[in-house]
């Protein structure tokens, strides 16, 4: 290990509040490999990211023009009195891939732009056909797309399938389950007794003529309305011309799905809207959105959208000639065509720069991955090392990468590949800062940061700062015990298999028609590397399968942001097979469930995405304890005097809350050449109510005082509330006593959504026979939150319920009850059960890969 400098080598932090930082000390050295540790919630992000990252950028800011201040996110100002020796930063973070950003693997990469160049420079053209632009080869620009499709690469319409799920419903019964809800319904419903139609006959009994003209006229006749009246008497009125109640429009299911597809505001009516729409493949492009001038170009055979779908290994190998100075472009039927000189040249030079770019992503694991592969359909550990990978190609130097859990979602095999690449950039000249939780990258730190000793109000103090082996020495330190093995993890009694749930020749993404048996009432790790199939067999094949079976739709975790395109439309900025790629990923499980089905009687998926969009969610509403929290404050004798309902406590009720910030407890603040700011409301002071409604205090805490309180905080002060203090000890237990109950939800991890989520469902009366869905639950959390995961996981089990899991992390996977191991690799090179058992008899299992890592983690390695 490098010793650095006293001074000068190191970046001093002085006074860091950031959060729940308490006026923070310390020295971290640079050009080394740092990570920080600690107990989630402990406040080592607040350092890396909210403290040091932030003031960086800001430094960077300061020297940019005013005007393109406002063009760039920028993060706030820390607090903090004083950083020296602060190089340049960038940061990596856990993100998702936005579900209505129209990106894939090409674009984020920025290989998509060379690709582009390839094709028009070097490209076979048809006799005759002029040169194309490079533009021309992208079909999200006007010159490329297909202008049938418009370059979405399918045509997206209705049916009546879609339409009424059930003809045997009448119109009154809902048959047209594509119409608004509530009142317009109800005005849909009498405008078609007005035309004289009979909504109480069986949908399937009414003419065909009148079922197409109610779902696809584009006709909007306006009738009068006689609401709520059956048909008989509202033809008598209509006979004596008697005054209706108002006059209505109609309008057809299809008018108003494509409507309100297209122009509410509203990202929830957009989805709804969505769900009814149904996406066929352009029959002019063939679902490969561009116009069919840049689909005659080929290189090496193959037209653009047919080169962006190969897998990344595979494009490297077909680049590879290219690349040392081949000169023929075989065509599509194997006979060479002769480049010339000058393409020659050009495309040894693009070929060479795209195995380049190529190579940084297949030496991080993600050879299995095409360029078309669209961004909403990657995990967020394979969105971070895609941008890892683009920054290994910059070649900076100097600067500080400040990288969000790199880990998370990685083998323990990918693992090595992962910290090989950040060898690379600290030999190029570079500081490498790594929040992680990971044991096996904490020990290849040359330098240990660890914060806490617990979370939240109880953490936020560096406890030490130095060489790896100084943490032993530290006993305040919870990692100090996994790292170096001086506390022995707890062990579960391993469970027999009560009956089996098993899937038959699944067909999805990469699994090629196989066999899975899940044993009933055990807790059951699924792993295998990167891209094996994992989430395909049990987040989309099981959940698709049960929810069948129980005559449901498959549990999906929402995305952020709106519903841009339906659901099989995720297209790819710059790629023109990203549709058909996300189509692959989108499209129905094939495959049979069997077994000891009748046990599962009610699925659950627990996942990461957050449990709101906005800051009025928060932990206390979603868990519903606040409730039973306003419940208390409107029984007061002040409530009761004032004649305040528990309505009155809402934040999200007009007469209740502030009306000057409406109940957000801060207001935008617009700055012309700086980012966007947030300040207390001036009129409520973020207390987010009116000053009637904070004159009720409830042993001596106003409703505002409540959402500031810690759970720690609030199981102690609500000790006597039965009805709020049992799910206040369900998020204390599970490791989330740090949590502010007014927390917004948007200030939440993913694995802390996740976490909150289990704590509402054990919440609730178990009656058993559920099966409980989780993928990659240990991500963001510390071993010794693990440890709490795993006791909350078994009290499911222990009650008569099934959980299954997709899991990297082996110590977790090791103190399962079975594991199914998938692989042997990735992509089209896994897809197969390479073995299946008890965490000891795959541990034996010479082809597989997790094998080692597994033993190592029934050794407690």
């Amino acid at each position: 290990m490098k010793t650095p400098h006293p001074k000068h080598d190191f970046i001093e932090v002085r006074g860091a509040r950031e959060h729940n930082l308490k006026d923070v000390d310390v020295d971290i050295p640079r050009n080394q490999l740092v990570v920080f540790t600690g107990v989630s919630g402990s406040g080592k992000s607040s350092l890396a990211f909210g403290t040091i990252y932030a003031e960086a950028q800001r430094r960077y800011f300061e020297s940019v023009a005013p005007y393109a201040r406002r063009l760039i996110d920028q993060v706030g100002v820390p607090q903090v009195e004083r950083i020296t020796g602060l190089p340049p930063a960038v940061a990596l973070q856990q993100q998702r891939g936005a579900a209505t950003a129209r990106s894939s693997v090409g674009s984020v990469t920025t290989i998509s732009s060379l690709v582009r160049m390839l094709y028009s420079r070097t490209g076979s053209y048809p006799p005759g056909q002029p040169l194309l632009a490079a533009t021309e080869f992208s079909p999200n620009m006007p010159q490329g797309a297909c202008p049938h499709c418009h370059g979405l690469g399918r045509l997206y319409d209705v049916d009546e399938a879609t339409l009424v799920p059930d003809d045997a419903l009448t119109l009154r019964e809902r048959a047209v389950a594509a119409w608004p809800g509530a009142w317009q319904a109800q005005n849909l419903r009498d405008i078609l007794t007005s035309l004289g139609h009979d909504i109480d006959v069986p949908w399937r009994k009414l003419p065909k003529k009148t079922r197409d003209w109610i779902l696809f006229t584009d006709e909007q006749p306006q009738v009068p309305v006689y609401a709520g009246l059956p048909l008989r008497e509202v033809q008598r009125l209509l006979r004596t011309e008697q005054p209706p109640s108002y006059m209505g429009t109609f309008i057809s299911a299809r008018r108003y799905v494509l409507q309100t597809f297209a122009a509410s505001q509203s990202a929830m009516m957009k989805r709804k809207a969505a769900q009814f729409l149904v996406g066929t493949p352009c029959p002019v492009c063939q679902g490969k959105r561009l116009k069919p001038q840049a689909l005659a170009v080929t290189f090496a055979g193959l037209d653009i959208a047919d080169f962006t779908h190969l897998p990344l290994d595979d494009l490297a190998a077909l680049l590879a000639p290219f690349a040392a100075g081949a000169d023929a472009d075989a065509g599509a039927d194997g006979a060479p065509s002769r480049l010339s000189a000058e393409k020659q040249l050009v495309a040894q030079r693009i070929a060479q720069e795209l195995l380049g770019r190529i190579g940084a992503l297949t030496g991080l694991g993600l050879g299995y991955l095409s360029l078309d592969r669209a961004t909403p359909t990657l995990s967020p550990g394979e969105l971070q090392r895609l941008r890892l990978a683009t920054q290994l190609s910059s070649q900076l130097f100097g600067v500080v990468y400040v990288l969000d859990e790199p880990s998370a979602g990685l083998h323990p095999a990918d693992s090595e590949a992962l910290l090989a690449a950040l060898d690379r950039l600290k030999a190029a000249g570079n500081s490498i800062f790594v929040v992680e939780h990971d044991l096996a990258t904490i020990r290849r730190a040359d330098w240990l940061v660890d914060v806490g000793p617990d979370a939240g109000e109880r953490g936020g103090r560096v406890l030490y700062s130095g060489a790896p082996a100084g943490l032993a020495e530290v006993e305040a330190s919870h990692t100090r015990r996994y790292l170096f093995g001086s506390d022995s993890r707890p062990q579960r009694t391993r469970r027999t298999p009560r009956d089996w749930l098993q899937l038959l020749g699944v067909q999805r993404n990469n699994l090629r028609g196989i066999d899975a048996a899940f044993p009933i009432g055990c807790l059951t790790s699924v792993t295998g590397v990167s891209g094996s199939g994992k989430s395909s067999l049990v987040s989309q094949a099981l959940l698709e399968l049960v929810s069948a079976h129980l005559g449901q739709r498959a549990p999906q975790a929402e995305e952020e942001g709106g519903a841009e395109l339906p659901p099989d439309a995720t297209a790819g900025d710059d790629d023109p097979g990203a549709a058909a790629s996300a189509q692959d990923d989108a499209g129905a499980t094939r495959g049979t469930l069997a077994g000891a089905v009748r046990q599962i009687r009610r699925l659950v998926l627990v996942d990461q995405k957050p449990i709101g969009r906005t800051p009025r969610s928060n932990l206390a509403t979603y868990t519903g304890l606040f409730d039973g929290v306003r419940k208390l404050f409107a029984a007061t004798p002040a409530a009761r005097a004032r004649h305040f309902d528990a309505g009155r406590f809402s934040f999200n009720i007009a007469k209740g809350r502030c009306p000057t910030c409406e109940g957000e407890g801060f207001v935008k603040v617009e700055l012309a050449f700086l980012p966007m700011a947030y300040a207390p409301c001036p009129t409520c002071h973020g207390a987010r109510y009116n000053s009637e409604t904070l004159a009720v205090t409830w042993n001596g805490m106003t409703i505002a005082d409540v959402l500031h309180l810690t759970v720690e905080a609030a199981c102690e002060a609500f000790a006597g509330e039965p009805g709020v203090l049992r799910p206040l000890q369900v998020l204390r237990e599970i490791g989330l006593g740090y949590l502010r109950l007014g927390q917004p939800a948007t200030e939440l991890s993913g694995g802390e959504a996740q976490r909150i989520k289990l704590a509402t469902e054990l919440q609730r009366t178990q009656h058993g026979h559920t099966l409980y869905v989780l993928d990659e639950p240990t991500t963001g959390l510390h071993p010794a939150d693990i440890d709490r995961l795993l006791l909350q996981l078994d009290a499911f089990v222990q009650a008569g319920n099934t959980v299954v899991v997709v899991e990297h992390d082996m110590h977790f996977v090791a103190r399962s009850d079975w594991v199914i191991d998938l692989g042997p690799g990735a992509g089209a090179q896994g897809g197969s059960i390479v073995a299946s058992g008890t965490p000891e008899e795959v541990a034996r299992e010479a082809a597989s890969r997790t094998a080692p890592y597994l033993a190592a983690g029934l050794a407690g390695g």
